[in-house]
């Protein structure tokens, strides 16, 4: 089951823009990749140095850095000397646990996203953290290491001469980077869909105590995407309505489209967040209904068995003197007296509508 939230304690006392790397950790070598384009012209290399991405700076291309992996504090601080970061923008890229935001520099825009994948098998969402910096020709995106990548198609794409994105400059670039990590989404939200109908068959035909931790488990994942989203929809309006020179009032259109599909990624979670929790109470009232059908069936046993045990209680008295007790037919009338008031209770029970 995914976690909420991580742990911070180490960042404790430390001064703001300290490098401390939050999240899992990696001992592998940071992955840099450079694609380099215009509408004609197409370059992709996979840098073995830092160093090799200064001279894309001052191209009039437009430049994508990709680097894999934020866990190596040392590349990530000679990172930011060489595109002139900000200290706590760095601070915030190697700290896994930040929420989407966006701010506003002069020279650059820096952007955090959470990009998703679903875990079928173990039925939890895995999130990992994307940071983007939106500067006037290159978009440099921090990931972590992962094997999955929902920017495969934009790559794609990029190496097709005749896509629009060729055409276009950074700011495009990074609007096709946020579609891409709001489109994913929408395939959580349908693999979320097909595990609420699943609860549901179960609830309506046998629920049991599994289901009640399915159901648990179902509402900490929605917590985790529904942290996920809503504050992205603050991130691309803030990117749509802002006044920085670095988003072209073309790419405007785009980024309005973007924050229509955020805004129905939060609408399906809300509703899937109001359905969890009416199966919650389904839950509830299936295991007390059932309980009611059981206590039912044993207070009518419970109560055929009331006037028969008087009957038999009387017999079973110690006095010499009862008058059927010496009587021929007296065990067999017993017998008659006690079939007939049990049909005589069923008859009743049954047109009263009790079981």
């Amino acid at each position: 089951m995914s976690k909420i939230t991580k742990k911070r304690s180490q960042k404790a006392g430390l001064p703001p823009g300290t490098l401390v790397h939050i999240g899992e950790k990696k001992t592998e070598k940071l992955k840099i990749t450079i694609m380099d384009y215009n509408e004609t012209q197409l370059e992709e290399k996979e840098a073995q140095t830092v160093e090799e991405c200064l001279p894309f700076k001052e191209r009039p291309t437009v430049t994508w850095i990709n680097i894999d992996g934020v866990h190596d504090l040392k590349i990530i601080e000679k990172i930011g000397q060489l595109f002139k970061l900000h200290a706590l923008t760095l601070e915030d890229i190697v700290n896994t646990e930040q929420r989407p935001k966006m701010e506003d520099f002069p020279e650059y825009i820096f952007i955090v996203m959470k990009m998703l994948y679903w875990d079928k098998a173990a039925h939890r969402i895995e999130t990992e953290q994307v940071s983007l910096v939106l500067g006037s020709n290159f978009v440099i995106s921090f990931q972590e290491e992962k094997e999955r990548d929902v920017f495969n198609p934009i790559r794609e794409r990029i190496r097709k001469s005749n896509m629009k994105i060729r055409k276009m400059g950074a700011d495009y670039l990074a609007y096709s980077l946020i579609d891409a990590v709001v489109d994913s989404y929408f395939l959580i939200l349908e693999h979320i869909g097909e595990w609420i109908e699943e609860i549901e068959e179960v609830l309506v035909s046998a629920p049991r105590t599994e289901t009640m931790h399915a159901i648990h488990g179902l509402k900490k994942e929605m917590i985790l995407l529904r942290k996920s989203v809503w504050p992205l929809r603050e991130v691309v309006n803030s990117l749509e309505r802002g006044e920085s020179p670095l988003i072209k009032e073309s790419t405007g259109i785009f980024l309005r489209d973007v924050y229509d599909h955020t805004i129905q990624a939060m609408d399906t979670i809300e509703i899937f967040r109001d359905m969890t929790s009416g199966m919650l109470d389904l839950y509830l009232s299936s295991i007390s209904n059932k309980m009611n059908e059981v206590m039912k069936v044993l207070t009518v046993i419970a109560t055929l068995f009331i006037p028969t045990t008087f009957i038999v209680g009387v017999y079973g008295m110690n006095f010499e003197y009862m008058p059927e007790l010496k009587w021929r037919y007296g065990y067999l009338l017993t017998w008659m007296v006690i079939i007939g008031v049990t049909s005589a209770m069923l008859f009743y029970f049954k047109k009263k509508k009790w079981y």
